[in-house]
C-alpha cells in the first residue's frame, strides 16, 4: 500500500494524485447513478478550486464556510481552502439562518461555499449582518438561474477561473501547498452547543494527520476500504473518518444521493468501514422490529429461535471463543436463514468493522449487532480530541466500556471522577476564547472532558454520564440520567427520553414515542389516530410505554448502585423534541436546561399528585407553517421492581 508522508492534508492529497492516480477516491450518487472520481481527478479539481478562490482574493488565514450535505465539491472546497493556507469552517446544513449567522460572524468567514438554493437563501438573508462575508459560491445551480447578486458564483465559474490562473501561473498552486506545515490551523469545527453558544474548536494538521495515521494503523484500515460519508460535514466524526482518514489511507469515500436515501444507498454500496451514532443503530433495529411484527407466524418463529441462538453464541464465535458444537451448528444454519439475509438487507454484508460513539449505546442494542457477526466496536472521543480518546480492541469487547486508550493517548480519572486525556489529537484551543481554552486544557496538555467515568482493572474506560448531569436523589442514591435514557431507548417504541431526579425524591421521565414503530403497532391493533399528538395521548400507548419502563426498572433492581433510581412516574410528550426549538443539538443531544424551561409545567406535574396535565404549545411544522397543539397528557405511576434484573430487556 502506498503511504504518502506529507504533514498536511493538501500535501497528502497531491501525493495521492500521483501515487494512486487511477484508483477511485470518491463517488457520488445522483439521479440513481454513481459517478466516480479518481485521485488524480480529485487533485486536479481541488487545484482548480483553490486557484479560483485565489483569483477572487482568498488569502492565507481567511475563513471559508462550507455548508451542505456530503458532496464531493464541498469536500474539495475544504481541501482547496487548506491548500491556499485558508481555514475551512463546515456548518450544519440543517441549521436555521440565525444559527448560521452566529458561526459565520464569529468565525469572520470571508467566503461561503454552499450546496444549493436552500443554503444560498439562508446565507443571503444574513449576509448584511456578516461584515466579513464577501462571496458565496454554490455547487448546485437548480433554482438559481435568475439570482443576480454580484457576490454569487457557481462552482463551475470558480473552477474556470482557477484553470485560467493555472495557465498563467503554473507553479502557484504547488508553491502555496508547500508553504503549509503540520502545526498550521487546518479547520475550525464548532461544538453542538449543548449548554450554550457553540465554541470553535481549532484543529491543526498535526492533530488530524497523526490521529488518522494512528487510527488506520491500530485498526488495520487499508486503501481498499469503502466508506459511506453521510453524517454532517460539520461534525468531527465525518471530518476524521470521511476526510482525514480517507486521504491518509487512500480508501474510497461514497456520498449518498440524499439524506432520505442513505439506507438504500447503504444497501447498494455495501461498505467495509462504517460509523454511526447510537441513534442510527437504534433506528435500524426499530425498523427490523417493525418488519418482524408484520411478518407471518412461521417467519416470526424462525427469527425468534435463531436470534436466541445468536444472543448465546454470535459474539463468542466472532471472537474465537469456545461454543458448544450444537450451538455452532445452529448458528451456521441461522447465518444461512436469518443473519446473512438480514445483514444483506441492511447493507452490512461486507463490513469489516463498525464503530459507534457520540452517546452511550444500550448494551442490548450493542449485543444485538455483534450477535449477527457484525464487528461493532465502541469508541470514545470528542471534537477537541480529533475524535479518538479510547477504542475497543478486537479481542477486548465489552458492552459496558468504551475501550482502552487510543494509540499515543493517555487517559486518567481525577479525584472528582472526571475523565481527562492527553493525545496528539488534542486541539489547539477554542477560537477567540482563551478563557475557555485555559479552563478546559491544562498547561501540561491534559484536557478536561466534562464526563464522569472510571477505569476498570483491565484498563477499560467506562463513561457514566456527563459529570455535570450526574446527581443524587434526596436519599443519596446515584442518579445518572443518560444511563437510564439509553436503557429506555433500546425499546423500539421509545425514540427519546429525558429523565429527571437530581435532588428530588424519585426519578421521573418524559418520553417521545417513535411515530413509525408505535404507528405500525397501532395499525396492527386497529387503533386509529390522526397525528403524533393524538397517538401519544391514547391510553393504549401509555400502557405500551409503561410496560417498557417497568422492564427497565426490573433490569435496575439487582444493581446495588442504581436500584434506587428506578423510574416512578412518566408522561408522553405531546410533541417531538426538536433541534429547531433548541431542545436538541444538531447532533441530537438533549439540551437539559432548555427542556427544563420549556416543559416546567409538565415537570411540576410529574412531581405532584396529579394524574393529568393540559398543555397548549406553538409548534413549527416541516413545511414551515406554525400551529397550536393542545393536549391533555396522562401522568402515570410506574411499578417499582424488587426482582432480579432481566437478561434481555425486550
Amino acid at each position: 500500500m502506498s503511504d504518502p508522508k506529507g504533514d498536511t492534508l493538501p500535501k497528502l492529497l497531491m501525493e495521492r494524485g500521483r501515487l494512486d492516480a487511477n484508483r477511485t477516491a470518491i463517488r457520488e450518487k445522483g439521479y440513481g447513478i454513481w459517478q466516480s472520481w479518481s485521485w488524480r481527478e480529485v487533485a486536479k479539481n481541488v487545484q482548480a478550486m483553490a486557484l479560483g478562490l485565489h483569483d477572487l482574493g482568498l488569502e492565507r488565514g481567511n475563513v471559508v464556510a462550507i455548508i451542505g450535505d456530503n458532496r464531493p465539491h464541498l469536500y474539495w472546497a475544504m481541501a482547496a481552502s487548506q491548500s491556499m493556507g485558508a481555514v475551512p469552517v463546515p456548518l450544519y446544513q440543517d441549521s436555521v439562518a440565525e444559527e448560521m449567522h452566529y458561526v459565520l460572524d464569529h468565525a469572520e468567514a470571508r467566503f461561503a461555499v454552499v450546496e444549493n438554493q436552500e443554503q444560498v437563501d439562508k446565507v443571503v438573508s444574513i449576509k448584511d449582518r456578516c461584515p466579513n462575508l464577501e462571496y458565496i459560491i454554490y455547487t448546485d445551480s437548480k433554482g438559481l438561474r435568475h439570482y443576480d447578486y454580484p457576490y454569487l458564483f457557481s462552482v463551475d465559474e470558480l473552477m474556470a477561473r482557477g484553470v485560467d490562473v493555472e495557465k498563467q501561473q503554473p507553479d502557484l498552486f504547488e508553491t502555496e501547498v508547500a508553504k503549509g506545515a503540520g502545526s498550521d490551523l487546518a479547520v475550525i469545527l464548532y461544538t453542538s452547543g449543548t449548554t450554550g453558544r457553540p465554541k470553535g474548536v481549532m484543529l491543526s494538521f498535526d492533530n488530524i494527520v497523526i490521529t488518522a495515521r494512528n487510527a488506520n494503523k491500530s485498526e488495520r484500515i487499508q486503501n481498499d476500504e469503502e466508506a459511506l460519508a453521510y453524517l454532517p460535514m460539520a461534525w468531527v466524526g465525518d471530518h476524521i473518518f470521511s476526510y482525514g482518514q480517507a486521504i491518509v489511507a487512500g480508501f474510497t469515500m461514497n456520498c449518498p444521493e440524499s439524506a432520505d436515501t442513505v439506507m438504500i444507498d447503504l444497501r447498494e454500496l455495501g461498505p467495509t468501514f462504517f460509523f454511526a451514532p447510537p441513534a442510527i443503530f437504534e433506528n435500524i433495529l426499530t425498523q427490523v422490529t417493525i418488519r418482524m411484527e408484520d411478518a407471518g407466524w412461521l417467519k416470526k418463529k424462525i427469527y425468534a429461535y435463531f436470534m436466541g441462538v445468536a444472543r448465546r453464541s454470535g459474539s463468542k464465535i466472532m471472537e474465537g471463543r469456545s461454543v458448544p458444537l450444537w450451538d455452532r451448528a445452529c448458528y451456521a444454519l441461522g447465518q444461512l436463514l436469518v443473519y446473512g439475509p438480514l445483514c444483506n438487507v441492511l447493507g452490512f454484508s461486507r463490513l469489516r468493522r463498525v464503530y459507534t460513539a457520540g452517546e452511550a449505546i444500550g448494551p442490548e442494542i450493542f449485543d444485538f449487532y455483534r450477535s449477527l457477526g457484525i464487528n461493532m466496536k465502541q469508541l470514545y472521543g470528542q471534537t477537541e480530541a480529533s475524535v479518538y480518546v479510547t477504542i475497543q480492541p478486537d479481542s477486548e469487547i465489552k458492552a459496558d466500556s468504551v475501550g482502552v486508550p487510543a494509540l499515543d493517548c493517555e487517559i486518567s480519572v481525577t479525584e472528582e471522577g472526571e475523565v481527562v486525556y492527553r493525545s496528539p489529537g488534542a486541539f489547539m484551543g477554542y477560537y477567540k476564547n482563551p478563557d475557555a481554552t485555559a479552563e478546559a486544557k491544562t498547561k501540561d496538555g491534559w484536557f478536561r472532558t466534562g464526563d464522569a467515568g472510571l477505569i476498570d482493572a483491565g484498563g477499560h474506560l467506562k463513561i457514566i454520564d456527563r459529570a455535570k448531569d450526574v446527581g443524587r436523589l434526596e436519599g443519596g442514591t446515584l442518579f445518572a440520567p443518560k444511563y437510564l435514557e439509553n436503557k429506555l431507548k433500546f425499546f423500539p417504541f421509545i425514540k427519546e427520553a429525558v429523565c429527571l431526579g437530581d435532588k428530588r425524591g424519585y426519578v421521573s421521565v418524559m418520553v417521545n414515542i417513535d411515530l413509525d414503530a408505535v404507528g405500525n403497532w397501532a395499525e396492527r391493533n386497529g387503533l386509529a389516530y390522526t397525528s403524533y399528538t393524538d397517538l401519544a395521548t391514547r391510553t393504549e400507548v401509555c400502557d405500551l410505554v409503561q410496560e417498557n419502563i417497568e422492564a427497565v426498572n426490573a433490569s435496575l433492581a439487582g444493581d446495588p448502585d442504581l436500584s434506587g433510581s428506578q423510574i416512578k412516574r412518566f408522561l408522553i410528550l405531546h410533541k417531538e423534541l426538536d433541534a429547531d426549538d433548541g431542545e436538541l443539538t444538531r447532533t441530537r443531544k438533549v439540551r437539559r436546561r432548555i427542556i427544563a424551561e420549556h416543559y416546567k409545567e409538565l415537570i411540576d406535574a410529574l412531581y405532584s399528585d396529579t394524574d393529568h396535565v393540559s398543555v397548549e404549545a406553538r409548534v413549527t411544522f416541516e413545511d414551515g407553517r406554525e400551529g397550536i397543539v393542545k393536549a391533555d397528557l396522562k401522568v402515570r405511576d410506574v411499578a417499582l421492581s424488587a426482582r432480579e434484573p432481566l437478561r434481555q430487556a425486550s
